[in-house]
């Protein structure tokens, strides 16, 4: 019999039996997941040279253990497909087989050293010390994290080429750091010149997978179909396949992307190409979805998605995600609510050792978003509630404007349906905050954009200009050398090519400043198309007061005033500038609508100066509204005896005239302690509206416009003071 300390031993030796066995079990987990991380491919660049001489050898063959094939070319260069931990092949007759274990994205250089009976390997060193090489390794460097320096390394390296297998590899990186900073149209420029130097099918299938991009998907599609096959590896025939389907998508050829995918799915398969089975597969069931075949689509849906759980957990998550998308789109909700709650378990997981950006299609704010939809979409607003709340919580943590917008929104739909009004109207509330908050990221967004598109412009006009010196250059020393025809012929063409680059700058800056007044005016359309949504509301309202009071007349009265205004507003909106007779007129409408509903609060005056000449000047429409319904709504509405309001117009000169808006309400620092923290957040959209205009106008108009705002009195109510500067063109 065992006595009770035997039995107590017993049991902690079965505890840290178990523990030692979970502790190895998530060791293994974790190396497997490591394995599988490392599996990401990349194209490795290397050379093989005789020792001492640096003679190129042609024709080497180099294998890798997963199936990919090449060979060097004349200069003994070779590039090929490979993923970390692959054991690289380089094989020749006259000289051993060499193994070599991919550690990285590294260059190799493999010199070969002569003997008496044959050719041996003397040694593998890794990133050729060229200084060329150095340069081309540095852009790649810092070619996803600073685009302008990775184009440095780029200019450097390319007023030290060469050869044109030289400038073949510079304008192929270049074109690399312009895709990868979405500026398409020019890294189609640059593949294109890398081409001309060195035909090269990895080159050729970028090209057209940035015309693909470039939504140039005709030239795509030509690009794709113009590669020869029988000069590929497996993996570069998949990626045609592959990139062949994604444009047929694009142009809603749904059939030819099925079979081009197909042929991919092929070639991986014979070949052992596990990333690209998985992803062929879920894009056969992304083009059967589209096509509305929707029982053949789940078929290969299921199969990405049991491939992907053989992977890293990553793509297994964004695969499950894939297919949540299509259960959602087929109205199995309860399917789609699974597979995301699934994914969000896994996505806590992978956080705990990566971050993902918000662009990202598994971000936990994104799922908890799709639930929550699913869920109001069934009725359960309980759940609902809890998942879209989830969301918003997560999205502000992750500062994800766009998701708390479109979760906020949708939670307030939630709440509005499950009756809760009071929640709902404040939660709109706080929706069309975010509203305003995304506008303004979205416009620093695209001037950063611009910006970076600006200088990546110039600095691919400095690196054809450096080419441009170059070849130049080569040619007054062939002229000095032999004076004939044909390099009198070759001058006269760089001379014509040095006229078309300058034709070409010109055209390229006209064009940006084109561009530049297009957005300016895109930009003002749209803050024009923007109403105070509070005047609007608080109207309507006003005029449901009357109605609800029975008193039609006034109801009728007011509604018809308000009509006429907004009929002046709409007539006005495609304009910079009105007259300021127009808006003069504008202007005694809509304060005779805000006296008519605070007739207890304030009287007002306009008053015009005799010597302005209101027929001559222009003035941005409804840029006085919002200081006049500040100074209403802020100042004169918590007032607690009637104010003033006053609006006068006086001319300074011939070719200036001031606007002084001025009432004696509570001003401006009493009215801020009077806004609740909800309102402290919400900056005024009609004020914001004109500060961003007037920026505009100014920068269009040279300094047209100019707005002055100051405490009015110096008393207990200081009241405010807006003085609005017009100047003549």
């Amino acid at each position: 019999m065992f006595t009770q300390q035997d039995k107590r031993m017993i049991k902690i030796a079965r505890h840290i039996t178990i523990l030692l066995v979970l502790l190895f079990s998530s060791a293994l987990q974790a190396q497997e997941e490591t394995n599988e991380a490392e599996k990401e491919t990349f194209a490795v660049k290397g050379l093989v040279v005789e020792s001492g001489t640096d003679k190129p050898i042609t024709k080497v063959n180099i294998l890798v253990n997963g199936g990919n094939y090449t060979t060097t070319n004349l200069l003994g260069e070779f590039r090929i497909e490979v993923s970390k931990g692959d054991e690289l092949i380089i094989k020749h007759s006259d000289f051993e087989t060499v193994y070599y274990t991919i550690k990285g994205n590294d260059r190799i250089r493999i010199q070969v050293e002569p003997s008496d009976t044959k050719n041996f390997i003397s040694k593998i060193s890794i990133r050729d010390a060229g200084a060329f090489k150095s340069l081309i390794d540095s852009a790649e460097a810092y070619l996803k994290k600073d685009a302008e320096k990775s184009i440095q390394f780029i200019a450097d390296a390319l007023g030290i080429s060469s050869s044109t297998n030289q400038n073949a590899e510079v304008y192929e990186t270049l074109g690399d750091v312009y895709f990868q900073w979405k500026q398409y149209d020019l890294a189609i420029s640059n593949y294109q010149i890398s081409l001309q130097n060195i035909e090269a099918n990895e080159v050729k299938i970028k090209l057209a997978k940035s015309f693909q991009f470039n939504e140039n998907y005709q030239e795509s599609i030509d690009e794709y179909l113009s590669i020869g096959k029988k000069n590929l590896s497996n993996w570069q025939l998949t990626s045609l396949y592959e990139g062949l389907g994604d444009v047929y998508i694009k142009t809603q050829d749904f059939s030819a992307a099925i079979d081009a995918y197909s042929e991919g799915l092929k070639v991986a398969q014979k070949h052992l190409i596990t990333p690209k089975i998985t992803d062929l597969n879920s894009k056969i069931a992304e083009a059967y979805n589209a096509s509305g075949d929707t029982k053949e689509a789940e078929g290969y849906f299921q199969n990405s998605l049991n491939l992907a759980s053989q992977e890293n957990k990553k793509r297994a998550v964004e695969e499950k995600v894939k297919v949540a998308d299509f259960e959602s789109k087929n109205k199995e909700y309860n399917k789609e609510i699974e597979l995301r709650k699934q994914a969000l378990v896994e996505i806590n997981d992978i956080e705990e050792d990566s971050v993902f950006d918000n662009e990202s299609a598994i971000t936990p704010q994104k799922q908890n978003y799709k639930i929550g939809s699913a869920y109001a979409i069934q009725k359960d607003f309980p759940n609902a509630i809890q998942y879209l709340e989830k969301s918003i919580e997560e999205a502000d943590d992750k500062e994800d404007l766009v998701v708390q917008k479109d979760a906020t929104r949708k939670l307030s739909e939630v709440l509005r349906d499950a009756g809760d009004i009071d929640k709902a109207i404040s939660t709109t509330k706080t929706y069309e905050r975010l509203v305003d908050e995304l506008y303004i990221k979205k416009e620093q967004e695209i001037s950063r954009a611009a910006r970076l598109a600006k200088d990546l412009a110039a600095k691919q006009n400095r690196i054809t200009s450096l080419e441009s010196d170059r070849e130049l250059s080569e040619s007054k020393y062939q002229l000095t050398t032999e004076r004939n025809k044909s390099q009198k012929l070759i001058i006269y063409s760089l001379i014509g090519g040095v006229l078309l680059l300058l034709i070409a700058g010109y055209f390229m800056l006209k064009n940006m400043k084109q561009q530049k007044l297009n957005n300016n005016l895109l930009a003002l359309k749209s803050l024009r198309s923007q109403m105070n949504p509070h005047f609007i509301f608080n109207a309507l309202n006003s005029v449901n007061s009357f109605i609800a009071t029975n008193d039609e007349r006034t109801a009728n009265k007011y509604l018809s005033d308000f009509s006429l205004l907004m009929r002046a507003v709409l007539e006005n909106s495609e304009e910079d500038f009105i007259p300021l007779e127009k808006e003069i007129e504008l202007l005694k409408l809509y304060t005779k609508l805000e006296h008519f509903r605070f007739q207890d609060k304030f009287d007002y005056d306009i008053v015009i100066d005799d010597n302005v000449n209101v027929e001559e000047f222009q003035i941005p429409p409804m840029l006085l509204q919002p200081y006049i319904e500040n100074a209403v709504w802020h100042g004169l509405r918590y007032k607690t005896e009637k104010g003033k309001l006053n609006i006068n117009i006086t001319q300074v000169d011939k070719d200036e005239l001031k606007i002084s808006i001025t009432d004696d309400g509570i001003g401006r620092t009493k009215s801020k302690t009077m806004k609740t923290e909800n309102q402290k957040k919400h900056n005024s959209k009609g004020l914001g509206n004109i500060k961003k205009r007037v920026a505009i106008l100014n920068e269009m108009y040279k300094d047209k416009v100019d707005v002055f705002i100051d405490d009015y009195l110096e008393a207990e109510d200081s009241g405010t003071r807006v003085v609005v500067t017009l100047k003549k063109d």
